[in-house]
């Protein structure tokens, strides 16, 4: 599967050396990369409008009429899925990523190894948000991708995978759907609770306050372990 990599900065010279440290990475990863150079956001924009299978988003946040972190913000909108970068010589505008789930903010100039250990970082985790898990429910089998599951409960033998489009009950152990998620951003947190924790708003003692304004009860003795799940993969 090729990967589509953008990289948008209004510097030609910033541009030619980001882009050369990338094919770099492409071709030591063994990765059948395609990267694609834009001077500006509203560049960008008018290409994404025909062509919007991006995997990773290298963005230089000043620029022109429409800095990174806007761009951003329309793209994220309506794709959870592609990772976005941020590449800055300041650091003022860190705080802007949390905003647009940003993967990372690499400052310049952009070191070569840095640059790489981001990248396998945003492969990984794009291909996970890929992923699609079978459920049957109402007597059809629906394609669910990982990515849009906020959380699985379970009462008795059966389980509820919520999702941000809706709900499915099924007939399938909680311990299943662990095991099919192991390698994945979903946690166990208690024996009735199976966590995405990209969906995490924040923690407090006893709640934890999902993206949409869900609250979900947190366990008694749960929460510096579910702190420290958070910080090891996010």
């Amino acid at each position: 599967m090729q990967l589509k990599i953008a990289l948008c900065d209004d510097s030609e010279e910033d541009r030619r050396y980001i882009g050369k440290l990338v094919r770099n990475w492409a071709e030591m990863s063994g990765e059948n990369a395609l990267i694609q150079n834009f001077p500006s956001a509203e560049a960008f924009l008018f290409h994404y409008e025909e062509e919007k299978d991006f995997a990773v988003l290298l963005l230089d946040i000043e620029m022109g009429q429409m800095d990174g972190v806007s761009l951003a913000r329309r793209i994220r909108r309506e794709n959870p899925a592609v990772q976005i970068v941020f590449i800055s010589g300041y650091s003022d505008y860190i705080a802007e990523g949390y905003e647009v789930e940003a993967l990372h903010y690499l400052l310049k100039p952009v070191r070569e190894e840095k640059l790489s250990e981001v990248l396998d970082r945003a492969v990984r985790k794009f291909r996970t948000n890929e992923r699609m898990i079978a459920l049957e429910y109402a007597g059809e089998v629906n394609l669910v991708p990982l990515r849009s599951i906020q959380y699985v409960d379970v009462y008795r033998n059966y389980s509820t995978v919520h999702t941000k489009n809706g709900s499915y009950t099924v007939k399938k152990p909680l311990g299943e759907f662990e095991e099919e998620l192991a390698d994945t951003r979903f946690f166990r947190v208690s024996r009735s609770l199976l966590l995405n924790l990209s969906e995490v708003s924040r923690v407090s003692r006893d709640r934890i306050l999902l993206r949409d304004g869900t609250e979900l009860d947190l366990p008694r003795g749960k929460y510096d372990e579910l702190n420290r799940e958070l910080i090891k993969r996010l």
